[in-house]
């Protein structure tokens, strides 16, 4: 019988590698023209860290996370609050009072496999940490973006904001009374949430639910003059720099910790994964960990479904991998030369292949193309005996001799200028 991977956990094949790591490449590059600076931390973190940002009475912490209960430490659900613990633990804003960190790697999460969204999937995560100025949500948002322009998606923006702890309890009863009159219409999961976490409710995806809040209060209605000037001046920073968004009033996030200016990036050709990125502001989070004071704000975005979206809106073409050059030699007396000019010639910097099973030139031809080798060397022995080989275009077809004389480093930086210059536009 054999073994398969773990039903939610997806193996990346060496064909869809290329395109993750363009979306990779493109973040890194927009990120750091932005100031960001990339973190790392371990997949690994004390369960308490998750509790206390995320919120116990949230789905992730209750339901969906991997947890090794007899050693108090879980496998990330989500990246904010690992950057938040490290920020915290070593100290980050003594170096700088502004932090701006980005990170990209693996989640957990136990929930039911569905289109972009696996139990391990895989996320790109930006942060703001200790500056609380609106235009700073506004410059995420243009980021991210950016980023999704960059890509050639085509996405919407939805906006709403979260109030702060001097708005949201007033509207959280109002809430609350809301659904207690309207009990009967909603779903468990939905009829538990209305007193562990009745915002949550706004967030249900079922059409009996969904149908229900329709004519719920809405935070946007009651936020306390600093929120609602806050709200203003995000909205103002986005239109300057002509940035289309609508307003959401529903959009909650799944995690306690957030407050105020909340988003996401959505699509409609990723069924009821409409999100592929969200994020917001966690003014508190910090102190709440333990740490300074500090604002924060952020966003993240899935890998698996940037990627789904790419294959399936189809706007940009990621251009093919393949070797500079591929060394065919042509009899047993002919290998260890070709062997040691294809070591040299990865020595030059150049992706260059050989195979040393002594096959046919036509099969050896076929699998340069396979691999999508740009030019071909062709080492036959009667030619080796008299310091000679060809060079062959694999676009053009074109064949060129080229001289097997001096050490096998000269011929390298010969043959590598010859194929590079052959190569340039």
């Amino acid at each position: 019988m054999k073994i398969q991977a773990i039903n939610g956990f997806k193996d990346i094949l060496p064909e869809a590698v290329g395109r993750w790591q363009y979306i990779e490449q493109q973040a890194r590059d927009i990120f750091e023209r932005f100031g960001f600076q990339e973190i790392r931390m371990p997949i690994l973190e004390k369960t308490e860290l998750f509790v206390r940002s995320i919120g116990e009475a949230t789905d992730v912490v209750e339901k969906e996370m991997y947890t090794f209960v007899d050693k108090g430490i879980a496998m990330r659900p989500e990246a904010t609050a690992s950057v938040m613990r490290a920020f915290i633990e070593h100290g980050l804003h003594v170096q700088q009072p502004v932090q701006r960190l980005y990170t990209i790697g693996p989640m957990f999460r136990h929930e039911r496999p569905q289109k972009g969204r696996m139990r391990q999937f895989h996320q790109l995560d930006a942060e703001i940490i200790g500056a609380s100025e609106p235009r700073i949500d506004a410059e995420l948002i243009a980021m991210g973006r950016m980023l999704l322009d960059e890509l050639g998606l085509n996405v919407s923006l939805e906006l709403n904001s979260l109030g702060c702890p001097v708005c949201r309890p007033p509207f959280k009863e109002r809430l609350v009374l809301f659904l207690e009159e309207r009990q009967e219409a909603l779903c468990d999961d939905c009829k538990r949430r209305t007193r562990t976490n009745p915002l949550r409710v706004l967030d249900c995806k079922k059409p009996s639910c969904r149908a229900v809040v329709q004519e719920a209060p809405s935070l946007l209605e009651v936020l306390c003059p600093d929120c609602d000037r806050h709200f203003v001046e995000v909205k103002t920073a986005l239109e300057e720099l002509r940035i289309p968004f609508q307003i959401n009033r529903f959009m909650v996030r799944g995690l306690d910790y957030y407050t105020r200016t909340t988003f996401e990036f959505l699509t409609a050709d990723l069924g009821a994964q409409a999100a592929v990125g969200a994020g917001g502001r966690y003014d508190g989070l910090i102190e709440q960990l333990g740490g300074p004071p500090l604002s924060g704000i952020g966003f993240a975005m899935g890998l698996e479904r940037l990627a789904l979206l790419m294959e399936q809106q189809n706007n940009r073409l990621i251009p093919a991998k393949g070797m500079d050059i591929f060394v065919a030699a042509l009899g047993t007396a002919t290998i260890a030369f070709a062997g040691q000019l294809t070591h040299a010639l990865r020595h030059q910097g150049a992706k260059a292949a050989i195979d040393y099973s002594g096959r046919s030139l036509k099969a050896q031809l076929k699998q340069a193309g396979r691999i999508n080798a740009r030019f071909v060397l062709i080492v036959g022995e009667d030619e080796w005996m008299k310091g000679e080989a060809i060079l062959r275009d694999m676009q053009t077809q074109e064949q060129r001799p080229f001289a097997l004389s001096g050490s096998t480093e000269e011929q390298a930086r010969r043959l590598l200028a010859m194929v590079w210059t052959a190569a340039a536009p």
